[in-house]
Protein backbone atom coordinates (compact mmCIF):
# COMPACT_ATOMS: atom_id res chain seq x y z
CA UNK A 1 0.00 0.00 0.00
CA UNK A 2 1.47 3.43 -0.74
CA UNK A 3 2.45 5.44 1.99
CA UNK A 4 -0.05 8.37 3.26
CA UNK A 5 0.92 12.18 2.35
CA UNK A 6 0.86 14.33 5.08
CA UNK A 7 0.18 18.16 5.03
CA UNK A 8 1.45 20.09 7.75
CA UNK A 9 0.58 23.49 8.14
CA UNK A 10 2.49 25.69 11.06
CA UNK A 11 4.20 29.07 10.65
CA UNK A 12 7.06 27.71 13.45
CA UNK A 13 9.84 26.40 11.54
CA UNK A 14 10.88 24.30 14.80
CA UNK A 15 7.13 22.54 15.17
CA UNK A 16 7.33 21.89 10.82
CA UNK A 17 10.56 20.11 11.28
CA UNK A 18 10.22 18.44 14.20
CA UNK A 19 6.82 16.82 13.04
CA UNK A 20 8.11 16.11 9.57
CA UNK A 21 10.94 14.20 11.10
CA UNK A 22 8.90 12.09 13.16
CA UNK A 23 5.93 11.43 10.87
CA UNK A 24 8.94 10.34 8.24
CA UNK A 25 10.71 7.88 10.07
CA UNK A 26 7.25 6.29 10.94
CA UNK A 27 7.22 5.99 7.10
CA UNK A 28 4.62 9.07 5.70
CA UNK A 29 5.37 11.41 3.35
CA UNK A 30 5.23 14.79 4.62
CA UNK A 31 4.72 18.13 2.92
CA UNK A 32 5.09 21.71 4.26
CA UNK A 33 3.51 24.69 4.66
CA UNK A 34 4.30 27.81 6.56
CA UNK A 35 1.02 29.60 6.26
CA UNK A 36 -2.10 29.28 5.34
CA UNK A 37 -1.76 30.79 1.77
CA UNK A 38 1.23 28.09 1.15
CA UNK A 39 -1.65 25.66 2.56
CA UNK A 40 -4.33 27.13 0.16
CA UNK A 41 -1.55 26.50 -2.82
CA UNK A 42 -1.03 23.23 -2.33
CA UNK A 43 -4.41 21.79 -1.71
CA UNK A 44 -5.22 23.39 -5.00
CA UNK A 45 -2.96 21.32 -6.68
CA UNK A 46 -3.28 18.08 -4.80
CA UNK A 47 -5.22 16.10 -1.83
CA UNK A 48 -3.18 14.86 0.60
CA UNK A 49 -4.43 11.91 2.79
CA UNK A 50 -4.61 13.92 6.19
CA UNK A 51 -3.71 17.80 7.33
CA UNK A 52 -2.25 18.69 10.50
CA UNK A 53 -3.34 22.64 10.88
CA UNK A 54 -2.11 24.85 13.21
CA UNK A 55 -4.74 27.73 14.52
CA UNK A 56 -2.82 30.57 15.22
CA UNK A 57 -1.51 31.81 11.61
CA UNK A 58 -0.62 35.60 11.10
CA UNK A 59 -1.94 35.24 7.80
CA UNK A 60 -5.34 33.76 8.06
CA UNK A 61 -6.24 31.22 10.97
CA UNK A 62 -7.00 27.62 10.83
CA UNK A 63 -10.68 28.20 11.77
CA UNK A 64 -11.28 30.38 8.81
CA UNK A 65 -9.33 28.06 6.07
CA UNK A 66 -10.90 24.82 7.56
CA UNK A 67 -14.23 26.83 6.60
CA UNK A 68 -13.05 28.09 3.36
CA UNK A 69 -12.15 24.50 2.53
CA UNK A 70 -14.94 23.13 3.81
CA UNK A 71 -17.28 25.89 1.95
CA UNK A 72 -15.56 25.11 -1.66
CA UNK A 73 -16.11 21.30 -1.31
CA UNK A 74 -11.93 21.11 -0.65
CA UNK A 75 -12.58 19.32 3.11
CA UNK A 76 -12.15 16.07 1.45
CA UNK A 77 -9.44 14.94 3.85
CA UNK A 78 -9.00 14.18 7.27
CA UNK A 79 -7.87 17.67 9.11
CA UNK A 80 -6.55 17.40 12.48
CA UNK A 81 -6.31 20.95 13.89
CA UNK A 82 -3.06 22.06 16.44
CA UNK A 83 -3.19 25.08 18.99
CA UNK A 84 -1.24 26.10 21.95
CA UNK A 85 -3.61 28.10 23.26
CA UNK A 86 -6.50 25.53 22.90
CA UNK A 87 -9.93 25.76 24.44
CA UNK A 88 -12.96 23.17 24.50
CA UNK A 89 -14.81 26.17 22.61
CA UNK A 90 -11.94 26.30 19.59
CA UNK A 91 -12.59 22.33 19.88
CA UNK A 92 -16.02 22.37 19.34
CA UNK A 93 -15.77 24.91 16.17
CA UNK A 94 -13.39 23.05 14.77
CA UNK A 95 -15.13 19.80 15.01
CA UNK A 96 -18.29 21.06 13.98
CA UNK A 97 -16.89 22.66 10.54
CA UNK A 98 -14.98 19.12 10.27
CA UNK A 99 -11.80 18.57 11.71
CA UNK A 100 -11.33 14.85 12.45
CA UNK A 101 -9.52 15.57 15.88
CA UNK A 102 -7.74 18.44 18.04
CA UNK A 103 -4.26 18.29 19.55
CA UNK A 104 -3.29 20.63 22.30
CA UNK A 105 0.64 21.95 22.27
CA UNK A 106 2.92 20.57 23.25
CA UNK A 107 2.17 17.48 21.20
CA UNK A 108 3.40 14.40 23.04
CA UNK A 109 4.39 11.89 20.71
CA UNK A 110 2.42 9.12 21.45
CA UNK A 111 -1.01 11.29 21.36
CA UNK A 112 0.29 12.41 17.65
CA UNK A 113 0.78 9.31 16.68
CA UNK A 114 -2.32 7.76 17.75
CA UNK A 115 -4.61 10.83 16.91
CA UNK A 116 -2.88 10.49 13.24
CA UNK A 117 -3.55 6.71 12.89
CA UNK A 118 -6.97 6.98 14.19
CA UNK A 119 -8.11 9.99 11.55
CA UNK A 120 -6.44 7.63 8.34
CA UNK A 121 -8.19 4.92 9.48
CA UNK A 122 -11.54 6.45 9.99
CA UNK A 123 -11.24 8.24 6.56
CA UNK A 124 -12.75 11.62 5.60
CA UNK A 125 -14.55 13.39 8.64
CA UNK A 126 -16.91 15.00 6.42
CA UNK A 127 -18.03 13.32 2.80
CA UNK A 128 -15.62 13.49 0.19
CA UNK A 129 -18.65 14.27 -1.97
CA UNK A 130 -18.80 17.76 -0.49
CA UNK A 131 -19.34 19.11 -3.96
CA UNK A 132 -22.39 17.27 -4.43
CA UNK A 133 -24.21 20.24 -3.35
CA UNK A 134 -22.36 22.71 -5.23
CA UNK A 135 -25.59 21.55 -7.81
CA UNK A 136 -27.59 23.01 -5.17
CA UNK A 137 -25.95 26.42 -4.50
CA UNK A 138 -24.60 28.26 -1.90
CA UNK A 139 -27.63 30.54 -0.39
CA UNK A 140 -29.01 30.71 3.34
CA UNK A 141 -30.92 27.37 3.25
CA UNK A 142 -28.45 25.56 1.30
CA UNK A 143 -25.74 26.79 3.55
CA UNK A 144 -28.28 26.01 6.71
CA UNK A 145 -29.01 22.04 5.10
CA UNK A 146 -25.26 21.20 4.40
CA UNK A 147 -23.83 22.11 8.31
CA UNK A 148 -26.89 19.75 9.33
CA UNK A 149 -26.17 17.34 6.66
CA UNK A 150 -22.11 17.75 8.15
CA UNK A 151 -23.85 16.95 11.97
CA UNK A 152 -24.99 13.69 10.68
CA UNK A 153 -22.32 12.65 8.03
CA UNK A 154 -20.75 10.40 10.25
CA UNK A 155 -23.82 8.61 11.71
CA UNK A 156 -25.09 5.25 11.38
CA UNK A 157 -28.93 6.12 11.96
CA UNK A 158 -31.19 5.93 8.80
CA UNK A 159 -31.85 9.45 7.64
CA UNK A 160 -34.87 10.42 5.84
CA UNK A 161 -34.84 13.33 3.52
CA UNK A 162 -38.49 15.35 2.57
CA UNK A 163 -39.37 17.74 0.23
CA UNK A 164 -40.82 18.51 -3.21
CA UNK A 165 -39.70 15.92 -6.02
CA UNK A 166 -36.81 17.45 -7.98
CA UNK A 167 -35.92 19.43 -4.81
CA UNK A 168 -32.17 17.99 -4.69
CA UNK A 169 -32.72 15.01 -1.88
CA UNK A 170 -30.25 12.32 -4.45
CA UNK A 171 -27.69 15.34 -3.99
CA UNK A 172 -28.13 15.31 -0.58
CA UNK A 173 -27.31 11.49 -0.42
CA UNK A 174 -24.54 11.67 -2.80
CA UNK A 175 -22.92 14.30 -0.06
CA UNK A 176 -23.24 11.74 2.76
CA UNK A 177 -21.26 8.76 0.07
CA UNK A 178 -18.04 8.19 0.95
CA UNK A 179 -15.80 7.78 -2.02
CA UNK A 180 -14.43 4.03 -2.93
CA UNK A 181 -17.60 2.70 -1.22
CA UNK A 182 -20.73 1.45 -3.09
CA UNK A 183 -23.47 3.77 -3.81
CA UNK A 184 -26.75 1.51 -4.96
CA UNK A 185 -29.68 3.35 -5.93
CA UNK A 186 -32.64 0.85 -7.55
CA UNK A 187 -34.04 2.41 -10.48
CA UNK A 188 -37.37 0.56 -9.11
CA UNK A 189 -38.12 -0.47 -5.90
CA UNK A 190 -40.01 -3.72 -6.93
CA UNK A 191 -36.99 -4.96 -5.34
CA UNK A 192 -37.74 -4.35 -2.36
CA UNK A 193 -40.72 -6.58 -2.58
CA UNK A 194 -38.91 -9.34 -4.44
CA UNK A 195 -34.66 -9.55 -3.12
CA UNK A 196 -34.60 -7.07 -0.65
CA UNK A 197 -31.46 -8.87 0.60
CA UNK A 198 -29.38 -8.38 -2.36
CA UNK A 199 -29.67 -4.32 -2.13
CA UNK A 200 -27.76 -4.98 1.39
CA UNK A 201 -25.48 -6.92 -0.43
CA UNK A 202 -24.62 -4.88 -3.17
CA UNK A 203 -24.12 -1.79 -0.77
CA UNK A 204 -22.27 -3.49 1.85
CA UNK A 205 -20.08 -0.75 3.38
CA UNK A 206 -21.35 1.70 1.58
CA UNK A 207 -24.86 3.69 1.13
CA UNK A 208 -28.31 2.66 -0.14
CA UNK A 209 -30.41 5.07 -1.16
CA UNK A 210 -34.73 4.79 -1.31
CA UNK A 211 -36.46 7.63 -3.57
CA UNK A 212 -40.04 8.40 -3.18
CA UNK A 213 -40.40 5.41 -0.50
CA UNK A 214 -44.24 6.98 -0.01
CA UNK A 215 -45.14 4.96 -3.02
CA UNK A 216 -43.83 1.43 -1.70
CA UNK A 217 -46.78 -1.18 -1.52
CA UNK A 218 -47.41 -3.73 1.56
CA UNK A 219 -44.92 -6.39 0.32
CA UNK A 220 -42.04 -3.52 -0.48
CA UNK A 221 -42.46 -1.84 3.06
CA UNK A 222 -42.28 -5.75 4.40
CA UNK A 223 -38.57 -5.58 2.78
CA UNK A 224 -37.73 -1.99 4.02
CA UNK A 225 -38.28 -3.32 7.14
CA UNK A 226 -36.21 -5.92 6.92
CA UNK A 227 -33.60 -3.83 5.25
CA UNK A 228 -33.82 -1.91 8.24
CA UNK A 229 -33.38 -4.72 10.96
CA UNK A 230 -29.92 -6.11 8.55
CA UNK A 231 -28.58 -2.57 8.29
CA UNK A 232 -25.22 -2.60 10.78
CA UNK A 233 -24.56 -6.70 9.79
CA UNK A 234 -23.67 -5.16 6.60
CA UNK A 235 -22.07 -1.90 7.63
CA UNK A 236 -25.16 0.04 4.87
CA UNK A 237 -25.71 3.48 5.99
CA UNK A 238 -29.93 3.87 4.36
CA UNK A 239 -30.90 6.93 3.17
CA UNK A 240 -34.66 7.39 2.30
CA UNK A 241 -36.36 9.95 0.72
CA UNK A 242 -40.14 11.19 0.01
CA UNK A 243 -42.59 13.89 -1.63
CA UNK A 244 -45.07 12.35 0.01
CA UNK A 245 -46.74 13.50 3.03
CA UNK A 246 -45.91 10.26 5.25
CA UNK A 247 -47.86 11.25 8.28
CA UNK A 248 -50.79 11.30 6.36
CA UNK A 249 -50.01 8.14 4.20
CA UNK A 250 -50.26 6.42 7.58
CA UNK A 251 -53.04 7.78 9.08
CA UNK A 252 -54.97 6.86 5.69
CA UNK A 253 -53.76 3.45 6.37
CA UNK A 254 -51.27 3.32 3.08
CA UNK A 255 -47.95 3.28 5.16
CA UNK A 256 -47.12 1.23 8.22
CA UNK A 257 -46.88 3.08 11.49
CA UNK A 258 -43.96 1.33 13.10
CA UNK A 259 -42.00 1.72 9.65
CA UNK A 260 -42.43 5.19 9.67
CA UNK A 261 -41.73 5.75 13.28
CA UNK A 262 -37.87 3.26 12.11
CA UNK A 263 -37.10 5.66 9.50
CA UNK A 264 -38.33 8.99 11.04
CA UNK A 265 -36.15 8.53 13.69
CA UNK A 266 -33.60 11.36 11.72
CA UNK A 267 -35.13 13.37 9.41
CA UNK A 268 -33.90 16.34 7.39
CA UNK A 269 -36.09 18.50 5.05
CA UNK A 270 -34.41 19.49 1.51
CA UNK A 271 -35.54 22.90 0.48
CA UNK A 272 -37.87 23.83 -2.26
CA UNK A 273 -35.87 25.90 -5.55
CA UNK A 274 -38.26 28.91 -4.79
CA UNK A 275 -37.02 28.91 -0.89
CA UNK A 276 -33.21 29.41 -2.19
CA UNK A 277 -33.87 31.73 -5.21
CA UNK A 278 -31.13 33.85 -4.91
CA UNK A 279 -29.10 30.45 -6.07
CA UNK A 280 -30.95 30.19 -9.40
CA UNK A 281 -28.65 32.63 -11.96
CA UNK A 282 -25.28 30.70 -10.48
CA UNK A 283 -27.37 27.26 -10.75
CA UNK A 284 -28.50 28.35 -14.81
CA UNK A 285 -24.75 29.27 -15.51
CA UNK A 286 -23.36 26.16 -13.99
CA UNK A 287 -26.00 24.37 -16.40
CA UNK A 288 -25.35 26.12 -19.65
CA UNK A 289 -21.50 25.78 -18.86
CA UNK A 290 -21.69 22.03 -18.65
CA UNK A 291 -23.49 22.49 -21.71
CA UNK A 292 -21.07 24.04 -23.69
CA UNK A 293 -18.21 22.05 -22.35
CA UNK A 294 -19.75 18.88 -23.36
CA UNK A 295 -20.56 20.13 -26.79
CA UNK A 296 -24.14 19.63 -26.26
CA UNK A 297 -24.62 23.33 -26.85
CA UNK A 298 -22.78 26.22 -28.99
CA UNK A 299 -21.59 29.32 -26.50
CA UNK A 300 -23.77 31.29 -24.77
CA UNK A 301 -24.29 33.63 -22.13
CA UNK A 302 -27.28 35.01 -20.13
CA UNK A 303 -28.37 38.64 -19.89
CA UNK A 304 -28.81 40.23 -16.86
CA UNK A 305 -32.24 40.46 -17.56
CA UNK A 306 -32.60 36.41 -18.52
CA UNK A 307 -30.95 35.04 -14.59
CA UNK A 308 -33.30 38.07 -13.11
CA UNK A 309 -36.62 36.59 -14.95
CA UNK A 310 -35.31 32.65 -14.06
CA UNK A 311 -34.54 33.86 -10.26
CA UNK A 312 -38.38 34.92 -9.85
CA UNK A 313 -39.93 32.17 -11.53
CA UNK A 314 -42.01 29.78 -9.19
CA UNK A 315 -40.69 26.68 -10.27
CA UNK A 316 -42.60 24.27 -9.41
CA UNK A 317 -40.48 21.19 -11.02
CA UNK A 318 -37.48 22.55 -8.97
CA UNK A 319 -33.80 21.55 -10.31
CA UNK A 320 -34.87 19.17 -13.45
CA UNK A 321 -37.35 21.99 -14.52
CA UNK A 322 -34.86 24.15 -14.68
CA UNK A 323 -32.14 21.90 -16.26
CA UNK A 324 -34.88 21.28 -19.04
CA UNK A 325 -35.52 25.17 -19.22
CA UNK A 326 -31.89 26.19 -18.91
CA UNK A 327 -31.28 23.50 -22.14
CA UNK A 328 -34.15 24.30 -24.39
CA UNK A 329 -32.44 28.06 -24.01
CA UNK A 330 -29.68 26.61 -24.70
CA UNK A 331 -30.34 25.18 -28.01
CA UNK A 332 -33.19 27.78 -29.25
CA UNK A 333 -31.82 31.02 -28.75
CA UNK A 334 -30.96 32.84 -31.70
CA UNK A 335 -27.85 34.98 -30.53
CA UNK A 336 -25.01 33.99 -28.20
CA UNK A 337 -26.82 36.14 -25.54
CA UNK A 338 -29.79 34.71 -23.98
CA UNK A 339 -32.19 37.85 -23.25
CA UNK A 340 -35.20 38.01 -21.02
CA UNK A 341 -37.16 37.39 -24.33
CA UNK A 342 -35.90 33.95 -24.52
CA UNK A 343 -36.73 33.27 -21.16
CA UNK A 344 -40.13 34.29 -21.00
CA UNK A 345 -40.71 32.17 -24.71
CA UNK A 346 -39.22 29.02 -22.60
CA UNK A 347 -40.90 29.72 -19.62
CA UNK A 348 -44.06 29.91 -21.18
CA UNK A 349 -43.62 26.33 -22.79
CA UNK A 350 -42.98 24.83 -19.49
CA UNK A 351 -46.09 26.72 -17.66
CA UNK A 352 -48.47 23.77 -16.65
CA UNK A 353 -51.62 24.00 -18.53
CA UNK A 354 -54.44 26.46 -17.19
CA UNK A 355 -57.37 24.91 -16.00
CA UNK A 356 -60.78 25.89 -16.40
CA UNK A 357 -62.08 28.08 -14.07
CA UNK A 358 -63.15 26.85 -10.83
CA UNK A 359 -66.60 28.56 -11.69
CA UNK A 360 -67.61 26.10 -13.80
CA UNK A 361 -66.66 22.95 -11.49
CA UNK A 362 -69.81 24.40 -8.83
CA UNK A 363 -67.49 24.06 -6.27
CA UNK A 364 -69.66 24.80 -2.82
CA UNK A 365 -67.43 27.15 -0.94
CA UNK A 366 -70.05 27.10 2.30
CA UNK A 367 -69.71 23.65 3.55
CA UNK A 368 -67.57 22.08 6.40
CA UNK A 369 -63.65 21.66 5.44
CA UNK A 370 -63.73 17.78 4.89
CA UNK A 371 -66.77 17.74 2.85
CA UNK A 372 -65.28 20.75 0.81
CA UNK A 373 -62.12 18.70 0.71
CA UNK A 374 -63.57 15.49 -0.44
CA UNK A 375 -65.53 17.82 -3.51
CA UNK A 376 -62.05 19.16 -4.65
CA UNK A 377 -60.44 15.84 -4.22
CA UNK A 378 -63.14 14.14 -6.14
CA UNK A 379 -63.03 16.84 -8.94
CA UNK A 380 -59.03 16.68 -9.19
CA UNK A 381 -59.11 12.90 -9.73
CA UNK A 382 -61.72 12.83 -12.38
CA UNK A 383 -59.83 16.10 -14.06
CA UNK A 384 -56.77 13.90 -13.63
CA UNK A 385 -59.00 10.41 -14.90
CA UNK A 386 -60.05 11.78 -18.18
CA UNK A 387 -56.55 13.66 -18.89
CA UNK A 388 -54.97 9.90 -18.83
CA UNK A 389 -57.59 8.28 -20.69
CA UNK A 390 -58.46 6.15 -17.91
CA UNK A 391 -54.95 4.68 -17.71
CA UNK A 392 -54.64 3.54 -13.93
CA UNK A 393 -50.60 3.25 -14.03
CA UNK A 394 -50.29 6.67 -15.95
CA UNK A 395 -52.56 8.36 -13.24
CA UNK A 396 -50.89 6.52 -10.37
CA UNK A 397 -48.07 8.01 -11.72
CA UNK A 398 -49.53 11.53 -12.51
CA UNK A 399 -51.09 12.43 -9.24
CA UNK A 400 -48.20 10.45 -7.36
CA UNK A 401 -50.03 7.85 -5.14
CA UNK A 402 -49.11 3.91 -4.78
CA UNK A 403 -51.82 2.36 -6.79
CA UNK A 404 -53.18 0.12 -3.73
CA UNK A 405 -53.90 4.10 -2.51
CA UNK A 406 -55.35 5.42 -5.53
CA UNK A 407 -57.82 2.59 -6.13
CA UNK A 408 -58.86 3.14 -2.09
CA UNK A 409 -59.06 6.97 -2.70
CA UNK A 410 -61.11 6.66 -5.32
CA UNK A 411 -63.80 4.18 -4.08
CA UNK A 412 -63.72 6.34 -1.14
CA UNK A 413 -64.79 9.49 -3.16
CA UNK A 414 -67.59 7.23 -5.09
CA UNK A 415 -65.34 7.37 -8.43
CA UNK A 416 -65.98 4.51 -10.51
CA UNK A 417 -63.18 2.61 -12.02
CA UNK A 418 -63.79 0.04 -14.85
CA UNK A 419 -62.26 -3.35 -15.13
CA UNK A 420 -60.64 -2.68 -18.03
CA UNK A 421 -58.73 0.22 -16.89
CA UNK A 422 -57.24 -2.05 -13.73
CA UNK A 423 -54.54 -3.24 -16.15
CA UNK A 424 -53.59 0.36 -17.12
Amino acid sequence: MAAHEILVVDDEVGIRELLREILHDEGYIVALADNAGAARIYRSQKRPDLVLLDIWMPDTDGITLLKEWESSGLLTMPVIMMSGHGTIDTAVEATRIGAADFLEKPIALQKLLSTVERALKKGEPLPCNGEALAGLGTGAAVSELKMRLAQVANQITPLLLTGEAGAGMELCARYLHRSNTPWVAPETLAVLADDPLSLLEQARDGLLYLDEIGNLGKLEQKGLALILNRLEKYGVRLVCATSMPLPQLVEEGAFDARLFQAINGLALAVPSLREHSEDIPDLARQVLARLIETGQSPQRHFSAAALNLLREENWPGNLPQLDNAVKTLALTALSKEITAEDVSRVLGQFAPPVLPAMAQYALPLDQPLREARDEFERIYFEHQLKKVGGNMSRLAESVGLERTHLYRKLKQLGIPVGKGEVGG
